[in-house]
């Protein structure tokens, strides 16, 4: 088995059209279709700014009670990364109307049979930059 071939053009676009639909959804606070982002599995792992969810039935606790931002965000630097058809890394920067904290985000995407892609790990972090 060879390596897999690196950001093949089809699956950078498909990963970068999902990236876009999760911040949609996220910033709509569209609770459902978020959820539906993520891996349905109790090794789902999401660290946040201030809190963590290990598996899908936290994850969807979470979001449930989770409130509709009360802020805008900037993404910038975002760098997608895809290996072979089936795998992805996406990282971004983001600036937030609430704070001058730089915010970081990383996801890794699988694509997991009839299911597409999924966040199967996500982390998000701010603070300031030197």
């Amino acid at each position: 088995m060879g390596a897999p071939v690196i950001d093949l053009p089809d699956v950078v676009e498909d990963v970068t059209r999902q990236f876009w639909a999760y911040e949609k959804a996220f910033m709509a606070n569209d609770v459902e279709a978020l959820i539906d982002f993520f891996w349905s599995d109790s090794r789902l792992t999401r660290y946040g700014i201030a809190d963590r969810q290990l598996g899908i039935e936290q994850m969807r606790a979470f979001r449930r009670a989770s409130p509709a931002p009360d802020f805008t965000r900037r993404i910038e630097d975002l760098r997608i990364s895809t290996f072979g058809d089936a795998s992805a890394v996406a990282c971004c920067e983001f600036l937030r109307t609430d704070t001058a904290l730089r915010g970081f985000q990383s996801q890794t995407w699988m694509r997991l049979g009839n299911g597409g892609w999924k966040i199967v790990s996500a982390h998000v972090s701010m603070g300031w930059l030197a």
